[in-house]
């Protein structure tokens, strides 16, 4: 798990790569900006998904200019997020007009898209399970949509719910049923002194760590089950960034708690 805390570039708050992660496709990043402060990079090999997570901005690549995006000052207002896809071999700057949290989301980029606005109105939402295990999503960057690698949705979780449940992992080449997906959770929380409960183990636990994450904290996934649980009074927002050598969202799920999807679940009582 790595802490949020101040990187020593202007405004960062998270900087994570493949080689501080120990992986080879997942790059992640959050700035924060007041208005009128600037971010500007080069996207070099990777492509890149600059997610809104709260504040309004203006957007410019090489080819694409956007002004003034960003509808929610805060991701619990569950506004649908403004975002931007921008592919490698490019640069982007973006400007904040108010205080902004931006996150930047990156993977191998191949050449083959162009920079593009992805606006709420293409961003499908959906509630997945029951009971307490229900969860409300927003699908940024489905591999139903354009992009050479990345995969990217946010997820909001109420408070004493589980999420990323039942246990699921997504860890070996062996498609059709399971694909290589590494993982960043950033986590949010409201009230902003809350915590979550987040579990990352294998099958044979070696490896097998529980952790607390706190507001803008990040929980690395390179393999395993990965679990999150809400605590009681506590709202939970968390932006996922996915990527491996195929651009297929296919996992399985852990045996023993797979029932949790089936009609048994919740029991009546």
């Amino acid at each position: 798990m790595i802490q949020a805390s101040a990187t020593g570039q202007q405004g960062a708050i998270q900087r994570i790569t493949p080689a501080s992660a120990g992986w080879g496709y997942v790059g992640f990043e959050v700035y924060e900006l007041e208005a009128g402060q600037s971010l500007t990079q080069d996207t070099l090999d990777q492509e890149v998904c600059l997610v809104l997570v709260a504040g309004k901005a203006s957007v410019r690549t090489r080819e694409l200019s956007v002004e003034s995006i960003g509808e929610r000052m805060s991701p619990f207002e569950r506004k649908k997020p403004y975002s931007v896809y921008v592919p490698n071999d490019d640069q982007f700057t973006v400007t904040a007009e108010t205080r902004l949290e931006l996150a930047v989301c990156k993977a191998p980029g191949h050449g083959n898209h162009k920079a593009r606005l992805i606006g709420p109105e293409q961003v499908d939402a959906e509630q997945r399970g029951k009971g307490h295990n229900q969860r409300y999503v927003h699908n940024i960057l489905p591999d139903t949509a354009a992009a050479d690698s990345l995969l990217v949705v946010e997820v909001f979780t109420d408070e004493g719910c589980t999420s990323s449940y039942p246990s699921h992992k997504h860890d070996q080449d062996a498609e059709p049923g399971e694909t290589y997906l590494e993982e960043t959770y950033y986590h949010r929380f409201d009230p902003p002194q809350g915590f979550a409960l987040q579990r990352v183990y294998t099958d044979d636990f070696e490896l097998d760590e529980c952790m607390a994450p706190y507001n803008q904290d990040v929980v690395q996934v390179p393999r395993g089950y990965h679990p999150v649980a809400t605590i009681a009074g506590y709202n939970n927002y968390y932006l996922n960034v996915m990527a491996g050598p195929i651009r297929k969202w296919r996992f399985t799920w852990e045996a023993d708690h797979a029932w949790v999807n089936s009609d048994n679940y919740p029991k009546n009582k």
